[in-house]
């Protein structure tokens, strides 16, 4: 007894488990409803969903919480900060649901970590915004005269796309003697009109009447629409059609063509003749009615005018209207049936998709998606699959939402992408299938530095460049994938500090292409190095770095440049040669200096021009100028040569130097005629010759005219006889100021005291030191260098001191 009382107790704890959990999950189904009125303004307020949910604002955000509907128009819109779900536009109840009511829009709200969704439903309240509208404005009632009191005319109805209250409350007719109009109901809700006769018509006394229909809805303010009732009174024609019965009833499958017979009515009118003729007509039809059949006047065969659709409209009711010639009417009512068939596949709509899928991660939510058919019954019914070779796992979860998982972790190594086929099935005849086909990415971690080709590269770029020159590309790859592949390049900060490396060169960030930012100077720059640096995308992010070395060509973009002899100075150098110097005697030496480098520097001299040719020489490689042969008297004194110093670039630049050379006697004359005085005096001893010849001409006395030519001729020797003399009297002399004015390689004007040492038996001149303090540094040539003492062509020594 104790042991069955133990497995009773057991019996109903098991139970009472059961119907704890039915009841979960059904509390789990039940849908949370919302409302909002139509014609609200997007982005209004419906809900605050973190309350809803009982989530605080922290909890609500890390869920990640979204709202998904069926079909791809989602009318909602979740703000993920403050959880309030507002509406994503302005909703038109009458675009939405028609004449439905109540109008309801579900959707699903999906949370994640854990995974959860609740079903959720918004009602969309109608106002009353649309008036009521008679597809006909005007009507036209014939009315015989014979009619009773009391006889009714039904009459078109209006119609008002809003629902329930704000639909047509009730019609009012204008005041007159004879009629009144009645509210009726149809069996699909919908109210009509009809006028009914409240005395008896005269025709002779009135033949027609006008009056205004109105029709009201009951919104608050109400609205209304009219329309003109033209009422005719016809003579005596006291029989209407009548139809063999007031309902007909027909099914007609969705798939049927068009011209498809749907059923045939028919009226008998027991007048004769043309009264008793018949017309069908539809009455009182809808504009979805009057598209959709077509009745034939004379036999009353309704029949398909367009296809049908099962999921748009189930069934029709349509009203017939037989009419005889005279004007009177019988109406009957024809309900139709539309009977599904399977002509609709499975939908699939994707609410959630998660791709990529971290490598090695656990059981993760892939997709969430819900399947669905428009068809009804079996055709409605749908089976769900994917393939069976694959690490996924398909569950079932409330209503038609499945959820797609992995079963094992994913290896990206092995397989970087997976192409799932949900492949969804209804249960129909004929079956029909949808597949939706899905791209699963497995994502990379970043465990890959870039690696440069190069640990160092070395670029050449020729001075003098245009600015934003491309010099080169450095480049980088990461064996990674996706974002934790994508290589950035930078210039990293230079180890020197004096480099101005962001006014040198930049680097583009993405293709690693190097670009000189400026025009670079070979002879201020020759060459610099610097580290650009390569790093992903990565979270954390890697990196690597290479060192990069920009040697700068030198182009020949600088002429020579003449340090000696000056060419700038007010008066030309003028050199000191005596006539008694040897072939191959140094006059002077030509320097110069390039700045750039290589060949570009190399420098050669030639002499480009001279007094007279042949006389001085210029050694190529060094500049040195020397006499090329021996001095003789017919030689000017005064020598004017130009040097052209020429580098070896190319094209080569080149320099000219100009030179004043003195051919002088001996360095011991205290003063040197200018060259120019030689032209002057040999014109006035001319015309003294031609004043002599004159003078003889004229006294005829040619005797005396030749003695006095040669008396002249041997005065004018014995005088120059007498200057290359100098008598030297008793005693000591004053000295006398000899001026040098910047001859020879002398660079500045001089003046030395010449004197004769008294009493000394070689008669030899004494140079004194200049009157000017310094003459420190210059030099004299390289003959007077050797030797300060040497003696002139007269016998005298010259004694510098």
């Amino acid at each position: 007894m104790e042991a069955s009382g133990k497995l009773i107790c057991r019996q109903r704890q098991v139970l009472f488990s059961f119907l704890l959990l039915g009841l979960s999950l059904a509390g789990a189904a039940e849908p949370r409803s919302y409302s909002v009125v139509e014609e609200t303004e997007g982005s209004s307020f419906v809900t605050n969903l973190a309350k809803d949910l009982g989530l605080e604002q922290r909890e609500f955000s890390r869920r990640g919480i979204r709202v998904a509907s069926r079909g791809n128009k989602l009318h909602l819109q979740l703000n993920q900060e403050t959880g309030d779900l507002l509406l994503n536009e302005k909703l038109d109840r009458e675009d939405l649901c028609g004449h439905t009511e109540p109008c309801v829009l579900r959707f699903q709200v999906l949370l994640e970590s854990p995974f959860e969704f609740f079903q959720a439903e918004l009602q969309v309240i109608d106002i009353n915004d649309h008036s009521p509208v008679f597809l006909d404005k005007q009507m036209l009632v014939k009315v015989s005269e014979s009619s009773p009191p009391g006889t009714a005319f039904p009459l078109k109805n209006a119609e008002d796309l809003d629902v329930g209250q704000n639909n047509i409350e009730n019609y009012i007719i204008s005041p007159n003697s004879y009629f009144r109009v009645l509210t009726r109901k149809r069996s699909d809700g919908r109210k009509y009109p009809e006028l009914v006769l409240d005395k008896a018509l005269d025709r002779e006394e009135e033949a027609e009447l006008r009056l205004t229909l109105t029709a009201l809805d009951g919104g608050s303010p109400p609205r209304s629409g009219t329309a003109q009732v033209y009422i005719e009174v016809v003579d005596v024609n006291d029989n209407a059609p009548e139809f063999e019965q007031p309902f007909y009833r027909a099914q007609i499958s969705e798939d049927s063509p068009i011209s498809f017979l749907v059923v045939k009515v028919s009226a008998t009118d027991v007048d004769t003749g043309v009264n008793g003729e018949i017309s069908y007509s539809l009455f009182q039809a809808s504009d979805e009615i009057s598209k959709t059949f077509t009745v034939d006047f004379l036999t009353g065969e309704i029949r398909l005018k367009k296809q049908l659709d099962f999921e748009k409209f189930q069934s029709y009711e349509v009203n017939i209207e037989a009419r005889d010639a005279g004007g009177f009417s019988g109406k009957c009512t024809v309900l139709i049936q539309v009977i599904d068939v399977n002509d609709h596949a499975p939908e699939v709509t994707m609410s959630a998709f998660t791709s990529p899928i971290p490598e090695n991660a656990p059981e993760t939510v892939v997709a969430l998606f819900s399947v669905s058919d428009l068809d009804s019954g079996e055709n409605g019914k749908i089976s769900c699959s994917i393939q069976e070779d694959l690490p996924f796992l398909l569950k079932s979860s409330v209503g038609n939402f499945y959820t797609l998982l992995t079963e094992t972790p994913l290896d990206r190594e092995s397989r970087a992408e997976y192409n799932v086929t949900i492949t969804v099935t209804d249960l129909g005849t004929p079956r029909l299938t949808t597949h939706l086909n899905m791209t699963v990415l497995v994502s990379d971690v970043n465990d890959n530095a870039p690696a440069f080709t190069q640990a160092s590269y070395t670029l050449f770029v020729r001075e003098n460049n245009s600015p934003a020159l491309h010099i080169g590309s450095v480049s980088a790859t990461d064996r990674d994938s996706g974002t934790n592949a994508q290589v950035t390049y930078s210039l990293l900060p230079p180890q020197n500090p004096h480099l101005p490396l962001a006014s040198l060169v930049s680097i583009n960030t993405d293709n690693g292409h190097l670009f000189a930012l400026r025009s670079l100077d070979y002879e201020a720059l020759q060459a610099f190095e610097f580290r650009v640096g390569a790093s992903d995308r990565g979270s954390p992010a890697l990196s690597s770095e290479a060192l990069v070395r920009v040697l700068v060509l030198d182009a020949n973009d600088n002429s020579p440049f003449v340090l000696y002899p000056l060419q700038n100075s007010s008066a030309p150098c003028t050199e000191l040669v005596p006539r008694a110097a040897e072939p191959g005697y140094l006059v002077t030496k030509v320097v110069a200096v390039d700045g750039d480098s290589g060949q570009n520097a190399w420098l050669s001299y030639q002499l480009l021009k001279a007094t007279e040719p042949g006389l001085f020489g210029v050694w190529a490689h060094n500049g040195e100028v020397r006499t090329a042969r021996l001095l003789s008297e017919r030689d000017a004194a005064k020598q004017r040569l130009v040097v052209l110093v020429k580098d070896n670039g190319e094209p080569p630049c080149s320099a000219t130097a100009t030179l004043q050379v003195l051919l002088v006697d001996g360095f011991s004359q205290p003063y040197l005629p200018l060259p120019e005085a030689a032209p002057a005096q040999g014109q006035a001893d001319s015309l003294t010759v031609y004043l002599v010849v004159a003078l003889a001409s004229v006294s005829s006395l040619f005797l005396f005219s030749v003695l006095l030519f040669v008396a002249v001729r041997l005065c004018r020797r014995s005088r120059a006889a007498s200057v290359g003399r100098c008598s030297v009297p008793e005693g000591p002399f004053p000295g006398h100021l000899v001026d040098v004015r910047g001859t020879g390689s002398l660079s500045q004007n001089y003046q030395y005291e010449v004197c004769l040492a008294g009493g000394s038996g070689t008669n030899e001149f004494q140079f004194l030191k200049p009157v000017l303090p310094n003459i420190q540094g210059h030099s004299f040539g390289p003959e007077m260098e050797q030797n300060s003492n040497f003696r002139n062509g007269f016998g005298f020594s010259l004694q510098l001191k």
